[in-house]
């Protein structure tokens, strides 16, 4: 059953029809210009061919053509007619009300904070209308459609990654003739051996990314683009397969887009980075927000000497001098995540640096788990995720109980990080790792963001925001935030809802799992100390829980918006946050505490030291993979 969506509402779309293509691996080439407040540069995009038109072509190449072209002939009264770039697309409220949800797919993973206006929702596109275009000869052209909102498109085209030298590896095929179908399906052929290369050859994989994200393009593509989307054909393409599995964007962000914000550090330097949006990041690069679009990604981004690139990314970067006044910094991640999990940071951060025999202390620490943790541990089993080099399968990353990590904040805050957060940090590393085991990612960077941060935390992979509010108040408030958002390695990022409006499922085991982390990192408390602890916040939250059931919309109260329909989407993929951009949300805690007390209820009724058991157990099973309240 289809459901009408009212543009005047405030329900994010999800507009990429990744049914049909799916991002496996972005590379993007930035500059960050903080004159104009624009970050200005070029994405490539490897693609593979979504499930939906997979399971279609079994059938044969015509029963797709018959899906698509009956599309089509339902579509055909609303679509735009203009074959040319960069204009706007025509879009009406009636084909906006045309997102269907139906159907079963997958969802989001972060949770994402920001209140952003809502004034340009009305003229969304329809997202029915994303898998093929007609031209007035009435030929059916296939579609691609990104999501991408706030910034200015220059140029699409083609990637000719066939002109590698040393793709041939990549080739199934005996020889090249010069005939452009079979041109076009070797470039398709490559990207797909590309992308599924095994996890142990992950090095040459991202060396071979970046030799075709720098090959020469072989035609430009048609793109309209509209509020909330990017759309792409190329001319006489009439299905996914044969759409370019490699195209190269150029753009710019606006200094309005709501992405990221550009502001000064307590400092008063300039800075800029993604302070969570509603919207996440489409405002900052064309993707796919879908969350069943798991992809990997690498980045360079350059900028002006003296400022420091922080960014989603496994190794620390080190800047490298292009010319005089340029730096550039590179990362890159192998662990497929939703785009809405990047996040990036360029200011004039300051390190914080600890006593080198400190950190030679607390980097060396090797806890002594329990036999049934041990054993638990060492227990085999194959990973129930997409293929990545995984460190629940390394040995060595299963006995890190202290992740590496750096912390970095404006100049004027150096001394209280020095105080208060740089000994709090392997203490609930460490206290993490006790409770859920093998650390999903191999690194931790911590910034202190500017005082405009709307929230006390963030969680991103390798990376946390935590906002100055944090440091003032003693160990107890910086540490009980820094558990929180250190669980969310596990809960909501290692492990992500499949439908974004059960957010609960990320901050609901948060919040559950920061007094348990927090209790075990002060390891000089008593247990009555401990417990008189916990029942004092679990009164607190009851009370603000209580006060928000009272003073709050109803609709905003429950965990599940969508109901039985929660994780359907429509045939093409696209569907939409519930209440995804409802303002007042931003300020609400009722899915951290719902969630928290279903979760504290099930503790008691098994007994605290089975649950967390049965937690490590679920980790180990369901780590990078997305879930469902079911």
């Amino acid at each position: 059953m289809e459901t009408q969506l009212d543009p005047m509402t405030d329900d994010l779309p999800l507009m990429a029809n990744t049914s049909y293509m799916l991002v496996k691996h972005y590379i993007l080439d930035l500059d960050v210009d903080f004159k104009s407040k624009v970050i200005e540069g070029i994405i490539v995009l490897f693609f593979e061919t979504g499930s939906r038109y997979r399971k279609n072509s079994s059938t044969g190449k015509g029963s797709c053509q018959s899906q698509f072209g009956e599309t089509c002939k339902m579509r055909a009264s609303e679509l735009c007619h203009t074959p040319v770039t960069n204009v706007s697309a025509c879009s009406s409220k009636t084909e906006y009300n045309d997102i269907a949800v139906c159907g079963k797919g997958e969802e989001d993973t972060s949770d994402k904070n920001g209140n952003h206006s809502n004034e340009e929702q009305a003229s969304g596109i329809s997202s029915s209308k994303d898998c093929c275009d007609i031209e007035n000869h009435g030929n059916k052209d296939f579609l691609l459609v990104l999501d991408c909102c706030d910034l200015s498109v220059l140029k699409v085209e083609e990637v000719d990654v066939a002109a590698v030298s040393g793709i041939e590896k990549f080739t199934r095929s005996a020889e090249l003739t010069d005939v452009s179908k079979e041109l076009e399906n070797l470039r398709n052929q490559i990207v797909h051996e590309l992308v599924t290369l095994p996890a142990d050859r992950w090095k040459e994989q991202l060396y071979y990314f970046t030799r075709c994200s720098r090959a020469p393009g072989c035609g430009e593509l048609l793109f309209t683009t509209g509020t909330w989307s990017l759309e792409i054909r190329k001319s006489g393409i009439q299905t996914p397969t044969d759409f370019p599995h490699a195209i190269r964007i150029w753009y710019k962000t606006k200094p309005e887009g709501r992405s990221v914000t550009w502001t000064t550090d307590q400092s008063g330097r300039p800075c800029v980075y993604t302070m969570g949006s509603p919207i996440n990041n489409r405002a900052l690069f064309p993707c796919q927000e879908p969350p069943i679009a798991l992809s990997t990604w690498q980045a360079s981004v350059r900028t002006a000497a003296g400022f420091v690139v922080l960014m989603s990314g496994e190794n620390s970067a080190e800047p490298v001098q292009l010319r005089e006044g340029i730096l550039s910094w590179y990362y890159y991640v192998t662990m497929p995540m939703p785009a809405s999990t990047f996040t990036i940071a360029v200011g004039c951060w300051q390190e914080v640096k600890q006593q080198s025999f400190t950190a030679a202390i607390q980097t060396n620490i090797e806890f002594s788990l329990p036999s049934s943790q041990a054993d638990f541990r060492w227990h085999e089993e194959i990973c129930g995720h997409v293929e990545y080099p995984c460190r629940f399968q390394n040995p060595a990353a299963r006995l890190q109980a202290v992740i590496p990590y750096r912390v970095f904040a404006p100049w004027c805050l150096v001394e209280h990080c020095e105080e208060c957060l740089l000994q709090l940090i392997p203490q609930c590393l460490s206290a993490a790792y006790t409770t859920l085991g093998t650390h999903p990612f191999s690194r931790l960077d911590v910034l202190i963001v500017p005082s405009n941060f709307s929230s006390l935390g963030m969680a991103s992979p390798h990376i946390i925001f935590l906002s100055q509010s944090v440091l003032p108040g003693g160990s107890h408030l910086c540490g009980t935030r820094l558990c929180h958002e250190i669980a969310h390695a596990w809960f909501g990022l290692a492990i992500g809802a499949r439908d974004w409006t059960e957010e609960w499922i990320s901050e609901g085991f948060a919040t559950f799992l920061e007094d348990i982390f927090w209790a075990r990192a002060q390891q000089q408390l008593s247990h009555d100390e401990v417990r008189g602890q916990r029942e004092l916040k679990a009164l607190l939250r009851w009370r603000r829980l209580r006060d928000e059931v009272q003073n709050s919309e109803e609709e905003l109260q429950v965990l599940r918006p969508k109901k039985e329909s929660t994780g359907e989407l429509s045939e093409s993929g696209a569907s939409v946050v519930k209440h995804g951009l409802k303002a007042e949300k931003i300020f609400m805690q009722v899915h951290y505490l719902k969630g928290y007390f279903l979760l504290r209820s099930l503790a008691r009724t098994i007994g605290e030291a089975s649950y967390l058991a049965s937690l490590r157990k679920f980790v180990h099973r369901f780590h990078g993979q997305l879930v469902l309240s079911q």
